[in-house]
């Protein structure tokens, strides 16, 4: 990336547009050399010599779409001239598995980052204590919230500070499903990677009785035994709703001892499963916050600790980049796997990958869902890709690892909590309000703008890098601030209340 001059920005040498970080006018003569013939709204791109009808747009030197006709020097580059396909309406990836992994050089073990968590009985370590009520259905979705609801108003919780808070995890399905396939193991998956989340202290999982997603039959292939941190029951088992819920309160002041008996301890940052992910993108993302989250993510995997990127129909057209950076060519074949899936899927649902990019997203400056991806991936880092996993599956390898999710933000991040993550960082341009209960969301302003207008919901500012903050500088402060958050610190978005309403379990097949 070359030096921003006051208003204008080229990222790579070989790329043929440049991006405007400024509103430019007509007329405007740039650094480039060249004079603006349309108007380029502030983070969208320009033509920085004349682009013929079919030629390759580079943008990160990588290749975002194709000229959809001839595109002067000087002019605006958005939809209406760049789209998909090439002369022959594809576009042609080498993988090169496993040739560019190099392995990263490991902080030793007692010079590692340390933070205060709360230990688990199996080993893992979270960065809250919540009590989590999930539910088997939709139907017993309203009990979960008055019994959350019940206990969250008494008062109690001022007894157990080490108690974050009692947190209701309700959805839309469990029933009207299959009661196999793959619909159904991705809730299975789901409810017990949420039960089992570090972050949890303690679980309540409540049901109707006669849903599909029967908890009984979820215990039995899971080996799950009920306890002092785990109970369930059923609105039709314990008598009806009153019932149940009397129930449930009584259950949940009963596990609150024993939750809030947890106390936070030193333990090295191996244990931090970061959550990677972007919303609201706008022109900046693949500039400033994104390579910067990816440049933390690194630090974080060279102290032992495990990084997700994931959102699969958001690294469509930058998979090239992941496959070369896996650890051998089985992990990178993987993932291609899931991207042919997500091809059939759309297609069968009669849509399209490059369908992805939102309206705020294209008025914020990207137009493919190539330029998308490509920035996308760089909250990935550098470092090679040990695993790739389906969505919702126990993450159990360290370092950069991929889980294949939706790009729809709440649902891509239940699947990474259900996968163990127990911190999230959000990068964002447009100013998504997100949060993500039980895991703290950190969130990454793109731009400095938005940053100034959204300064409550926003912790870091990663806009300044195009003013001169270096990425290296950008990712240290960030990884910064996840230590602190990981031991205790709020977030925005924690401070604002979110995240009683982000759990969205995917939903995959037909609705009976």
């Amino acid at each position: 990336m070359t030096p921003p001059s006051a208003r204008t920005l080229v990222l790579n040498s070989a790329d043929n547009i440049a991006v405007a970080l400024a509103n430019l006018d007509v007329g405007t003569d740039t650094p480039q050399g060249v004079r603006i013939v349309r108007r380029v709204p502030r983070g969208h791109k320009f033509a920085t010599r004349p682009i013929n009808a079919g030629e390759a747009i580079l943008k990160f030197g990588q290749i975002i779409g194709f000229a959809k006709e001839a595109i002067p020097a000087g002019d605006w580059i958005h939809e209406h001239n760049c789209g998909m396909g090439g002369a022959d309406g594809t576009l042609k990836h080498d993988y090169a598995f496993a040739e560019g992994a190099i392995a990263p050089d490991m902080v030793p073990f007692d010079q590692r980052a340390t933070f205060e968590g709360y230990r688990r009985a199996n080993g893992k370590v979270g960065t809250r204590n919540y009590i989590g009520i999930l539910t088997s259905v939709n139907c017993s979705a309203t009990v979960a919230k008055f019994v959350a609801e019940a206990i969250n108003r008494s008062g109690i919780l001022e007894d157990y500070p080490e108690i974050d808070g009692v947190v209701p995890f309700v959805h839309g399905t469990g029933c009207g499903m299959e009661s196999q396939g793959e619909g159904f193991d991705i809730l299975k998956r789901t409810q017990w990677g949420y039960t089992s989340n570090p972050n949890l202290g303690a679980a309540l999982l409540v049901g109707l009785g006669c849903e599909v997603f029967q908890i009984g039959r979820m215990k039995e292939m899971y080996g799950i035994a009920e306890g002092e941190t785990f109970q369930t029951m059923t609105i039709q088992e314990r008598g009806g709703t009153k019932r149940m819920i009397e129930w449930g309160v009584e259950k949940v002041k009963e596990m609150l001892p024993t939750a809030a008996a947890a106390r936070r301890e030193t333990v090295d940052a191996s244990h931090l499963m970061l959550a990677l992910q972007c919303g609201g993108s706008d022109g900046y993302s693949g500039i400033t916050a994104n390579p910067a989250l990816g440049y933390a993510a690194d630090i974080l995997v060279r102290n032992g600790g495990t990084a997700i990127l994931s959102e699969t129909p958001e690294i469509y057209g930058a998979e090239h980049l992941l496959t070369r950076r896996a650890v051998n060519r089985e992990v990178g074949e993987k993932l291609i796997e899931r991207i042919h899936w997500w091809e059939d899927y759309t297609q069968r649902n009669r849509g399209e990958m490059n369908n992805n990019p939102s309206p705020g997203n294209k008025l914020g400056g990207l137009t493919t869902i190539l330029e998308k991806s490509l920035g996308a991936a760089a909250k990935g880092g550098t470092t090679p890709l040990t695993a790739v996993y389906e969505y919702a599956e126990p993450v159990t390898e360290k370092g950069f690892v991929f889980m294949d999710t939706p790009g729809f933000d709440p649902v891509s991040a239940t699947g990474q909590v259900a996968g163990g993550a127990n911190l999230l960082a959000f990068t964002t341009g447009r100013g998504s309000a997100y949060g993500c209960k039980p895991v703290p969301s950190m969130k990454l302003a793109t731009n400095s703008d938005m940053y100034a207008r959204m300064t409550d919901d926003m912790d870091i500012n990663c806009g300044d890098i195009v003013e001169g903050v270096s990425i290296e500088d950008k990712g240290q402060q960030i990884f910064d601030m996840l230590i602190e958050i990981a031991s205790g610190k709020h977030t925005k978005s924690e401070d604002l209340g979110y995240g009683d309403n982000e759990f969205v379990p995917w939903q995959v097949g037909a609705v009976m």
